[in-house]
């Protein structure tokens, strides 16, 4: 069952193009299964009913798996399931009769406008390292990108002169996203001292990333983690201070700006304007505070 299992993965990633954490989270969910159906003295997926999966799933909420994992896990079955049926592993699609729980739509977190005022004028900016962390910073919000798309961006996807960068999203697909003049501005005064990281490393060649770390190595995600959440914790006590606060952020305050919502869903790299359409939800919550609080009658 192991090696289907990893013919799947192969499959997502070099068939459907899938990001290496979406193919992360299908081989936790899948091996979990394997190791449920082993208990139950199931040894091959043909033998595998729907009275399986319904008891696999019975099990993970015994085990305190919320409603939104449950849910996670059950489409990772279906879409597992019809690829053994497409590969005549298996005859039928018994993921099918799952019933995925309602799952309530959380608003992402986001900061307000003058938190992010006060982030980027109360951060010591002097020093290679720093001007390359306001760097990334100014490009999250003034982007909307992913962490991913941050971190494989190359100094050849920076296009000054027009004042974009071509960004490689989900599924590989490119798109470019408008940089706004201050990010530009920061972004080259870190190009200045770029340099400077590279040769204290001594690698002056071959390193192409936009962002590198201090052995001059491109960057990786646990260090941009980092980052993010030490400027945002200097301003403000959100629970979460990941990279996609930022995003949100980026996408809440167009919307409360008046942006266009398709135009939003463009440059976050939606395929889908009801995945955009979430932030319209945050942009209403907030104007009815506003009322409540300012209305005399509210």
């Amino acid at each position: 069952m192991e090696k289907i299992v990893r013919g799947y993965l192969e499959y997502l990633e070099t068939e459907r193009n899938y990001s290496a954490h979406t193919i992360l989270s299908y081989e936790t969910d899948l091996m979990s299964l394997v190791q449920f159906l082993r208990n139950e003295r199931i040894e091959s997926f043909d033998q595998v009913h729907k009275e399986s999966l319904r008891a696999f799933i019975g099990f993970l909420l015994d085990e305190g798996f919320g409603q939104r994992s449950v849910a996670r896990k059950i489409a990772s079955l279906r879409s597992f399931f019809k690829y053994l049926r497409r590969h005549k592993i298996v005859e039928g699609n018994p993921a099918l009769v799952l019933i995925t729980p309602k799952v309530g739509k959380r608003l992402p977190v986001f900061l307000d406008e003058q938190s992010m005022s006060k982030l980027f004028l109360s951060s010591d900016h002097t020093g290679p390292h720093k001007k390359r962390d306001l760097a990334i910073m100014e490009l999250f919000y003034s982007t909307g990108i992913r962490l991913s798309e941050l971190i494989n961006l190359t100094l050849n996807d920076l296009k000054q002169e027009e004042g974009l960068i071509k960004v490689k999203g989900k599924g590989r697909k490119e798109r470019f996203v408008p940089v706004g003049k201050k990010a530009l501005s920061v972004i080259n005064e870190y190009l200045a001292t770029r340099r400077d990281l590279l040769l204290a490393a001594q690698r002056t060649h071959n390193e192409r990333s936009l962002f590198v770390t201090g052995k001059g190595r491109k960057l990786y995600p646990q260090a941009v983690g980092r980052i993010v959440r030490k400027y945002i914790g200097a301003v403000s006590e959100i629970e979460k201070k990941s990279p996609h606060v930022l995003r949100h952020t980026f996408a809440t305050h167009l919307l409360n700006h008046g942006a266009d919502i398709r135009a939003v869903k463009e440059l976050l790299g939606h395929e889908s304007l009801s995945t955009t359409q979430v932030y319209t939800h945050v942009s209403s919550a907030r104007m009815k505070k506003v009322y409540e609080e300012s209305h005399p009658k509210a």
